[in-house]
């Protein structure tokens, strides 16, 4: 008998559909409380908050309190859409002099040198403060709870834990006192507490109750707790006082001060945008590497896309080879435009992108080859990899991201929110996780290591000074379509993040496919050009693929030049996305290595 179901195509979870909200990120508990904001009456913007404490929390592996974060938004009432740049900038004594007066060539990747001023706490603070409703207990009591109380650890933290328990057992006592409770290297599903990073942000919230006043007056005594008060102060004397191995192979003192905390705000800025068909693009600023979405898709733009299948050669091919363009001119012109001009204008023209797609032929280039505008732009120094990317993860340092196979090591979190009303959040939190730098004994966390984005030449745009923003690779997308706000997503993954984010927006527009189908995809990614940390190295040509990419286009790949390297069937990219249409919301989250990741909407 013939069955009436016409099914859909078969996708890992179905796309998540409703009218109340949504909620995407990179676990399930977070999800979890993101939802339960919703529902207790918080808009997007308090969900947001709440779910990024306790992405600290739970995923210490991936993010902590001692990170950055860029975050974009769609405010309804306001009627636009804004970046907050979270990014914390280097300290004031961070000078490429310092660095090379202790034997420096690069900054290292781990270790208390690579500090920035740490940018979370004061983003979220500001977000609550300027978009929120809700009070600080109301965001904040989630992640102390499951601080306090525990939460199940997952594979993937434990497995990170594990690569650096020597470094923790001989250098990092601070650490193995934390993460090896009773000796050992926990087993995942654990119930795991950080009862010390509970205290901070339970005195957090009680010095924020302790003055009466309303909701701005508490934020404002948690803000004043964090970088004025006793947190900052911790932070200066461990960077004072303490001399810490990092993977130089010689221990160092920090520069990062007190003041530096004290000094330093957030901002809110206007995202750049790029108009592709019917969609705007969203990103941030040149101090991130955001705009290399805005770049391929300036170059992909010249190319007939509809009707391609999204894992044949023709497709693959294309999105490659417009990725190496862009990226290149990322490691030749992108930094903080507070220090340098960036000619973003031109990087982004019609002109400029109709001479680079020349480059683009059928056969893959083997060529680092960024584009010139006279006046700007620095000298890149290639350092191609030999086996450095697998043979630094017992130090803590090399590529914090996705390796060669797409297998994480440490990482990074992301979240998309969209509530009933119709405001967006999405945001892509990283840097302080476990294997960065000690944890600070008195207040239960580690500073991150961004700063090992800067280089040490000083005439490149991206070079290290005082108050300077690196050139973070962390990367939240959202697109109007018909000019109105419709799509956030993003994932964690370094430097392939702006790589997956591409793809699944083509996939999406190109090939109709529904954002679970779109992400579910098979993905890769290329090694091309330098990593973003330490050791700065590049693979050109590497293209690595899913084994769920058709044999058959893996074969042409290599027939056009590509060196492909197979990775398992699951293995690349940890994306999320949200969706509004009227007043219909969807959401979808990456299936890949769940277990051990995490993932959940």
């Amino acid at each position: 008998m013939a069955s009436n179901v016409n099914p859909d195509p078969f996708t890992t979870r179905p796309e998540i559909e409703g009218t109340f909200g949504v909620v995407a990120t990179t676990h399930w508990i977070a999800t979890a409380v993101g939802m339960a904001i919703l529902e207790k009456g918080g808009n997007a913007f308090d969900a947001g908050v709440a779910t990024a404490f306790t992405l600290q929390v739970v995923e210490p592996h991936l993010n902590g309190p001692g990170g950055d974060v860029p975050v974009i938004v769609h405010d309804v009432k306001r009627g636009r859409t804004e970046v907050i740049c979270g990014q914390g900038p280097a300290p004031a004594r961070a000078t490429i002099a310092h660095y090379k007066s202790e034997g420096l060539d690069m900054v290292p990747g781990t270790g208390l040198l690579a500090a920035c001023v740490p940018g979370t706490f004061e983003s979220w603070m500001m977000l609550l403060r300027d978009y929120g409703t809700m009070r600080v207990r109301d965001v904040l009591e989630p992640a102390i709870s499951y601080a306090r109380d525990g939460y199940p650890l997952v594979e993937r933290a434990c497995a990170t834990i594990q690569t650096v328990e020597q470094l923790f057992r001989k250098h990092w006592p601070t650490s193995a006192a934390l993460y090896l409770p009773n000796g050992e290297v926990p087993k995942p599903g654990t119930l795991f507490t950080n009862k010390t990073l509970a205290a901070t942000y339970a005195r957090i919230l009680s010095e924020a109750e302790s003055g009466g006043g309303g909701r701005d007056a508490e934020i404002e005594r948690a803000r004043n707790a964090w970088s004025q008060g006793f947190v900052a102060e911790a932070i200066d004397k461990f960077c004072r006082t303490q001399e810490v191995m990092d993977v130089s192979g010689s221990p160092h003192r920090g520069v990062l001060s007190a003041d530096d905390m004290a000094r330093w705000q957030p901002t809110i800025e206007a995202p750049l945008t790029y108009d592709y068909g019917r969609y705007t693009v969203c990103k941030a600023g040149v101090w991130s590497q955001g705009p290399v979405t805005l770049q391929q898709l300036a170059l992909l733009k010249g190319f007939a896309l509809d009707g391609l299948d999204p894992t044949g050669p023709e497709f693959i091919h294309l999105q490659i080879e417009c990725a190496k363009l862009a990226f290149a001119d990322r490691e030749k012109f992108y930094g903080d435009p507070k220090f340098s001009e960036i000619p973003i204008a031109t990087l982004l023209s019609d002109a400029y992108n109709d001479e680079r797609r020349k480059l683009v032929t059928d056969k893959a280039s083997l060529d680092f080859i960024p584009g010139s505008i006279e006046g700007f732009g620095g000298v890149v120094k290639l350092r191609r990899a030999e086996g450095q990317r697998e043979a630094v993860g017992a130090l803590g340092a090399g590529e914090p991201t996705v390796g060669r196979f797409g297998e994480v090591r440490g990482d990074t979190v992301h979240f998309d929110i969209i509530d009933k009303a119709g405001n967006m959040v999405s945001s892509t939190p990283s840097g302080g996780w476990l294997q960065s730098s000690p944890v600070i004994p008195e207040i239960g966390f580690c500073l991150g290591s961004r700063a090992q984005m800067f280089w040490l030449e000083e005439d490149h745009p991206a070079a290290l000074a005082p108050g300077k923003r690196p050139r973070t690779t962390l990367s939240p997308t959202m697109a109007l379509r018909d000019g109105e706000p419709y799509l956030a997503w993003g994932s964690p993954g370094g430097d392939q993040q702006d790589q997956w984010i591409t793809q699944f927006f083509l996939r999406h527009v190109h090939c109709n496919l529904n954002l679970q189908e779109a992400i579910d995809a098979p993905a890769w990614h290329s090694e091309h050009f330098p990593i973003s940390f330490w050791p700065r190295t590049a693979r050109p040509g590497v293209l690595v693929v899913e084994n769920r990419v058709p044999k058959a286009t893996i074969e042409s790949l290599r027939e056009r030049g590509h060196i492909v390297e197979v990775g398992p069937d699951w293995s690349e990219g940890r994306l999320t996305a949200a969706s509004r249409v009227g007043v219909r919301r969807r959401a979808a989250a990456n299936p890949r290595g769940m277990q051990g990741y995490a993932a959940g909407r």
